[in-house]
């Protein structure tokens, strides 16, 4: 997460894979600090153990679930190519953690694994949350999409017909659960009706 508005798509892609007993390896920008305790009643601990502890209470699933880090946290396993993580989301993404991962800034540790991800070439999710988009962001998105990263704004559709603006977001975290291969029924697709 880093600190781009939408705090809310993050967290709630956050629970939809605890709930799908997922292992999530979560990396927590000191802005998306800031921004997590603007948008929401939450207040994250600044530790990676305590938010650890902290989120798993509070999604109510087994601490093993979630593994968390600092954004200096260098000798995290997602620094390294090594290690098996297959898909990485960046969510919520801002533009500026967009223009560093593009040009291989890699000064933490959400640009460093976004760049593994790039060079193993592993799936890599950017869910931007700006609007509109300069130049500069759309040179950048550009340059990240012909290296593999799937772009994917936080545009939420209305075909299914929004009631709430829970529905508005997981109808995008819908999306990126399809894009990272997470089945879900959180939102029902083009033609179909969730019972």
């Amino acid at each position: 997460m880093t600190g781009a508005s939408g705090i809310v798509y993050g967290l709630r892609l956050l629970e939809c894979l605890l709930k799908a007993d997922i292992s999530v390896h979560l990396m927590v920008s000191s802005a998306a600090q800031t921004v997590v305790a603007m948008e929401t009643d939450l207040r994250f601990p600044t530790r990676s153990r305590d938010l650890q502890k902290y989120l798993a209470a509070y999604f109510s699933v087994a601490p093993e679930l979630l593994y968390c880090y600092s954004g200096i946290q260098w000798t995290a396993p997602l620094a390294s190519g090594s290690h098996r993580i297959q898909t990485m989301v960046v969510c919520p993404c801002t533009v500026g953690a967009i223009s560093a991962i593009a040009r291989g800034a890699n000064d933490n540790l959400i640009e460093r694994a976004a760049d593994v991800m790039l060079k193993e070439q592993r799936k890599l999710i950017l869910v931007p949350r700006e609007a509109p988009f300069s130049v500069i962001h759309l040179e950048n998105m550009l340059t990240l999409a012909r290296l593999g990263a799937v772009i994917l704004p936080a545009n939420p559709g209305f075909y299914h017909r929004p009631r709430r603006v829970e529905d508005l977001v997981d109808f995008i975290v819908a999306r990126i659960l399809d894009h990272a291969g997470v089945k879900h029924h959180i939102v029902a697709r083009w033609g179909e009706v969730i019972l």
